[in-house]
């Protein structure tokens, strides 16, 4: 079942321990890191990432994975330029337009596991190369620029913070809330711990994974909006590799691949580090292949810690 919240507290705490050494590293290593102008930088680049990896700690709750999160984004993002530029609607039919597409997509994703019994990987897999098309599709293949519409958006702030960081926190306090505090989300952590056995007590699992990916859809939508806010137009290339970006987030925010086990706050520390390890990295003059290397190091190191904490081999999903 899920953690209590000192346990949840206890990790966060060594999550927060790790993002704070990494602050000071690069403080140290460099005059320019720590300011103002570094942070609200983070706080800017961060809540598309943030409010995808969300829905992928659900994800990865039950045993799952979702490969088509980057593709899903561009899709939703192209939907919502050609909404507002070709179909000429207002602004928040064009946000809904979006939102239930690629939480449709989630269904569909779902429904397609449930239905034939696929690993999530080949159902996802392929949905990430037809989502891609549609986004081409959709966009004839050119970037939409939108403007001004969107570009609100992400201009606008709160108490000297971006209106989409505290969207994504307010996303984040709400998906930790439904894990830690509802049925829907002890059942979905139930079933990543034990699925045969939540089955035999009458719980119907197929709803529970069907919420789960159309949750995780949801969130994609929103990342959409909020990347198509920041760009001010619609990318049919966007959200590539986005994928494994909150993979690595929730990985290193403590969730386990195997299932049943993490939090929502773990993946926000785990975004935070990995963009203060990006934004560290690029101050020192470290070149994007090492970037890369040290950032893959990280999550392999995340995944090695938690075979090591929790001894429990990986079951393929």
């Amino acid at each position: 079942m899920s953690a209590p919240l000192p346990r949840v507290l206890l990790d966060s705490l060594r999550l927060l321990a790790v993002l704070v050494a990494l602050i000071v590293s690069f403080s140290l290593a460099t005059d320019h890191f720590f300011s103002v102008r570094t942070f609200h930088a983070v706080a800017d680049q961060v809540p598309a990432l943030l409010v995808a990896s969300v829905g992928m700690t659900f994800v990865l709750m039950i045993g799952a994975i979702d490969l088509s999160v980057g593709s899903v984004l561009a899709l939703g993002g192209g939907i919502l330029g050609v909404a507002l530029l070709q179909w000429d609607v207002p602004l928040p039919v064009g946000i809904l337009a979006a939102l239930a597409l690629t939480t449709g997509i989630g269904i569909v994703n779902a429904a397609v596991i449930l239905r034939w019994r696929l690993p999530s990987f080949i159902v996802t897999l392929g949905m990430l190369e037809m989502a891609r098309g549609g986004a081409y599709l959709v966009t004839r293949s050119q970037t939409q620029y939108i403007g001004t519409p969107v570009a609100l958006l992400a201009d606008a702030s709160l108490l000297g913070l971006p209106l989409p960081f505290l969207l994504a926190m307010l996303v984040v306090a709400a998906g930790q809330l439904v894990l830690s505090s509802t049925v829907f989300g002890r059942y979905a952590v139930a079933v990543g711990t034990n699925e045969e056995a939540v089955r035999l007590a009458g719980v119907d699992t197929g709803r529970v994974t069907l919420g789960v990916f159309a949750l995780a859809g949801l969130c994609t939508g929103l990342a959409a909006v909020i990347h198509t806010g920041r760009l001010a137009a619609a990318d049919p290339n966007a959200g590539t590799g986005f994928e494994l970006q909150a993979i690595a987030a929730v990985v290193i925010g403590g969730t386990s691949l195997m299932g049943g086990r993490g939090s929502v706050v773990g993946s926000l520390f785990g975004v935070l580090i990995i963009a203060v390890l990006d934004t560290g990295l690029a101050q020192v003059g470290a070149q994007e292949p090492v970037k890369r290397i040290v950032t893959g190091a990280v999550i392999v190191s995340a995944v090695v810690l938690d075979q090591f904490r929790h001894g429990r081999r990986w079951r393929a999903s």
